[in-house]
């Protein structure tokens, strides 16, 4: 009678251990990883801009023509391919012209969304495009249709990117800059179901069609401004809205903001929190693939073909301000949390890649999910900037599709899964990311490789604690470190992920 008591703990034990498996599915699709997935967003909002990114060329802040030496140096590390600006809400406020010609007679503006803080538009085109051209990085113009015209958006892209003889290109040149800027992504508006307009989309709808129609450019990628969350009414009715239009838009934009109670009026500490907190962060930031789905598959109704591409431009996390820190700038700080939530975001995109074209973390400094903090001349690297950095060999590489099966972590009777993964190789390199969401449990977990390969290297991000966070004038509790994934046997990997961790394993084919 012991005998089948032992077989039987035997096969439960099997089973256990086999829920934890990653396998590789490699494809003749040949799936890009479009590197502006790792996008980010910088607004007129706090201190984003102005003393994040540009403190002028007079401040005794070390820069490079008024734009801030370390923060620069940092984005250049992280290899950021594209940056969203003017907004956000601001966006649909701005005018362009305000912010171009010499600085001294450059009207200022009242941030009505943001503090009410008047600003002296110092920091306008030019500032920002000689940026981008600075770091390396991709521009991505959000046009103003709330308060703008039709007109004004032309005349925007004229002087941006055309090399015509023509008064804004002749403009262009007066202001100091003779060859035109390298601009393809144009955002036809922001929010406009809310900040930007409070528009109904069938409203929207005929009001893209109106801009795009007019912004005419052989490569231009124009967006359209798509829903909040789950918003399915909204997608439906500006997709069906282009009737028959569908050349008029090259993407569609989600926004979708991860609050760990859900509710806008209490959204929860970035720092003061417990295992509560924690669980419903990364729960609610899982939501947002159950979202990605539910608009693909309204996209591919009206778009079959798939050429308009889904355009995550606003995500990340969103909690209450700091204290003691200005209302309306939306400061916060960046724990082993934020990691966890970048690291599950990209995974989803990345595994989403044959629809997601670009996302843009919320944003790139000082404001919401930044990968940067700056105080006065103080800089610090947040845990997700390190899970940027990590993640960014999966920049263009190809896509390598994956089968997990990850056992659940629960807190309260309420089960989310415990791991999210994603693979690609890129120049030889096969790399593949984990994420741990247990802020207790090691778990290990059986790749599969499906041939042999060798070890390249492993890395990790997290922390002693969850709450663990990075902060001015102390040592950085949480950064990347080497990480020992084990051996690989008979084409196959255990790795054991610590808890509250981000990982990185990279292989390299044995030939």
């Amino acid at each position: 009678m012991k005998i089948p008591i032992i077989i039987s703990c035997l096969v439960l034990a099997a089973n256990l251990y086999a829920q934890n498996t990653l396998t590789l599915k490699p494809t003749s699709e040949n799936i890009k990883i479009n590197k502006e997935i790792y996008g980010h967003f910088s607004e007129h909002l706090g201190t984003c801009i102005y003393e994040g990114i540009f403190v002028g060329e007079d401040s005794d802040i070390p820069n490079i023509d008024g734009y801030r030496t370390d923060v620069v140096e940092a984005f250049k590390e992280l290899k950021i391919p594209v940056l969203r600006w003017p907004g956000g809400c601001f966006a649909d406020t701005y005018h362009w012209k305000d912010g171009i010609g010499p600085k001294e007679d450059r009207p200022s503006i009242v941030n009505v969304f943001w503090g009410g803080v008047t600003e002296d538009n110092s920091f306008g085109t030019h500032e920002f495009l000689n940026f981008c051209e600075l770091i390396g990085t991709e521009p991505y113009l959000s046009i103003n249709v709330g308060t703008g015209t039709v007109q004004e958006a032309v005349e925007w892209v004229e002087y941006v990117t055309s090399d015509n003889q023509s008064p804004m290109t002749d403009l262009r040149k007066k202001n100091g800059r003779e060859k035109p800027w390298d601009v393809k992504y144009w955002g036809i508006g922001n929010e406009n179901w809310g900040c930007g307009g409070d528009m109904a989309p069938d409203y929207y709808a005929n009001i893209f069609r109106n801009y795009s129609s007019y912004i005419r450019g052989g490569d231009f990628q124009k967006v359209i401004c798509g829903p909040s969350g789950n918003d399915a009414n909204w997608m439906e009715t500006i997709l069906s809205g282009l009737n028959g239009k569908q050349h008029l838009a090259q993407g569609v934009s989600l926004h979708y903001y991860t609050l760990p109670t859900a509710d806008w009026s209490n959204k929860g500490s970035s720092t003061d929190f417990g295992e509560e907190m924690w669980f419903s962060t990364i729960r609610n930031t899982m939501f947002v693939e159950d979202y990605i789905k539910q608009h693909l598959a309204i996209m591919d109704k009206y778009d079959p073909e798939g050429k308009i591409k889904l355009i995550v431009d606003e995500w990340g996390t969103w909690y209450d301000k700091l204290p003691g820190t200005k209302d309306g700038f939306l400061q916060q700080q960046n724990t082993v949390r934020d990691a966890l939530v970048a690291g599950i975001n990209l995974n989803i995109f990345n595994n989403h890649a044959d629809r997601i074209s670009m996302a843009n973390i919320a944003q790139i400094v000082n404001v919401l999910q930044s990968v940067i903090l700056t105080k006065g001349p103080q800089m610090v690297k947040t845990p997700t900037y390190h899970v940027f950095r990590m993640y960014n060999v999966h920049q263009d590489a190809n896509l390598i599709p994956v089968e997990l099966e990850t056992e659940d972590y629960q807190l309260n009777e309420v089960q989310i899964p415990a791991l999210t993964a994603s693979a690609s190789e890129k120049d030889g390199t096969t790399s593949i990311t984990i994420t741990n969401a247990n802020p207790h449990k090691a778990i290990t977990i059986d790749c599969q490789l499906g041939e042999e390969y060798k070890l390249v290297k492993g890395e990790i991000v997290t922390g002693r604690e969850i709450t663990d966070h990075n902060d001015f004038g102390k040592e950085e509790k949480v950064s990347i470190s080497d990480f020992r994934p084990g051996k690989i046997n008979n084409e196959e990997l255990q790795v054991e992920i610590p808890p509250h961790a981000v990982i990185l394993v990279q292989l390299e084919r044995v030939e």
